[in-house]
């Protein structure tokens, strides 16, 4: 299990992705570093992980990041699956 909490699953106009966090967003974006630079930085890979969810990343992109662990890609599909079901039976 992941050493931090993980963000909530939203559809974001037919997207299923991370909820952004907006404070994380605004200092990515009007900081001095990029992702680019960003990984070439020694992180662990369990705060990239949470770094990725809190840029709010598509699952399917999240999925393919070498540094998500097959344990928290499990604990992801888990999550979306319960929601994906307590989706369906609100129809």
């Amino acid at each position: 299990m992941s050493k931090h909490p993980m963000q909530p699953i939203i559809d974001d106009a037919g997207v299923t992705r991370f909820k952004k966090n907006a404070i994380v967003c605004f200092l990515l974006n009007a900081g001095p570093f990029n992702l680019n630079q960003l990984a070439m930085m020694p992180f662990s890979p369990e705060d990239r992980e949470q770094f990725a969810q809190l840029i709010g990343y598509s699952l399917a992109g999240y999925g393919e990041l070498s540094y998500v662990s097959s344990e928290t890609w499990q604990e992801v599909e888990k999550k979306r699956a319960a929601q994906t079901k307590r989706r369906n039976y609100g129809k």
